[in-house]
């Protein structure tokens, strides 16, 4: 009794997954289980990747808000809890979007957090 290897399943599984692994440097694009190694480690960085994005923005638009919020002489921490004190529910992202495009209306909003600090913290 001959014994199977597998055929066409086997080549397709392989030719799939060096297929993922082209662009990768010499054998790791050639050789099926250094691509396999190479794959899954790129799938697991692209994994993480996706999830430091959302950190990474956060992170960018903080620092935006931190700098129009200085202009107007407040910190970053005292607005944003005054703006929760006076109900606004912008998110960071257009907050960082207004600070950046529309300083009238970021102004604005800046007042508007300084009438709701309490007085101490002016």
């Amino acid at each position: 009794m001959p014994r199977a290897k597998g055929g066409p399943k086997t080549r397709a599984r392989r030719k799939k997954r060096i297929k993922l692994a082209s662009g990768q440097y010499g054998g790791k694009s050639r050789l099926f289980r250094s691509a396999t190694e190479s794959v899954d480690k790129g799938l697991t960085y692209a994994y993480t990747g996706r999830k430091n994005r959302k950190r990474d923005f956060r992170q960018l638009w903080i620092a935006r808000i931190s700098a129009g919020v200085r202009a107007q002489g407040l910190t970053y921490g005292r607005f944003i809890n005054a703006l929760k004190k006076a109900n606004v529910l912008l998110d960071r992202k257009v907050l960082s979007d207004m600070a950046i495009k529309d300083s009238a209306g970021f102004e604005k909003l800046c007042g508007l957090a300084k009438q709701h600090l309490t007085p101490a913290a002016v």
